[in-house]
């Protein structure tokens, strides 16, 4: 999937402008928060924010800044599962659920040397991925694309265990984040 369409279905998941009081995100449109839009220049009232200035932040905030254009050139579907995830729990969190998933499949360091878990998806990362790859093919993806739905099916869970108020979240999170790009 191209990301365009990518950013397209995020949108059209996310919808137009939300404000739920329990939501730690704030005033939100189109998926974007108000302090990410702020980050990114945005100064005006958060319903009022274009779609245009959203599909901006999602390509660089979300998909070309993490790296995350160059895990998808290695394997589209992680490349697609990071940016998803990352719009959702942060970049750093979906760059770690990589790390750790790639840390477990490397057979005990034989396949590659193992990574730090930091979150930032660098030349390492990348290596690792792509050695990965060339050992598991089409089907290992799949896997690797498993393992990182799984991390972040238990990070929810942990979220709304530990605050109560994130619980209105959980069902949503799971149903519309966690396996929604197969």
């Amino acid at each position: 999937m191209t990301i365009d369409k990518q950013i397209d279905e995020v949108i059209r998941r996310e919808g137009g402008y939300v404000n739920h009081p329990n939501d730690r995100g704030g005033p939100t449109n189109w998926g974007i928060t108000q302090q990410v839009a702020r980050a990114y220049g945005y100064a005006g009232d958060m319903q009022a924010l274009p779609r245009s200035a959203a599909v901006n932040i999602y390509k660089t905030r979300y998909w070309t800044g993490p790296k995350f254009d160059q895990v998808a050139a290695l394997c589209p579907a992680i490349g697609d599962e990071l940016f998803d995830t990352g719009i959702n729990m942060g970049t750093g969190a979906a760059g770690k659920f990589l790390q750790r998933a790639l840390n477990v499949l490397n057979r005990g360091a034989v396949d590659y040397p193992d990574l730090t878990v930091d979150g930032n998806v660098g030349p390492m990362t990348l290596a690792a991925l792509k050695a990965y790859m060339a050992k598991r093919g089409v089907a290992g993806g799949e896997v690797l694309r498993k393992a990182l739905d799984g991390l972040q099916c238990a990070r929810y869970v942990e979220i709304a265990e530990a605050s109560q108020s994130q619980e209105a979240f959980a069902y949503g999170w799971i149903a519309n984040r966690v396996g929604a790009l197969t």
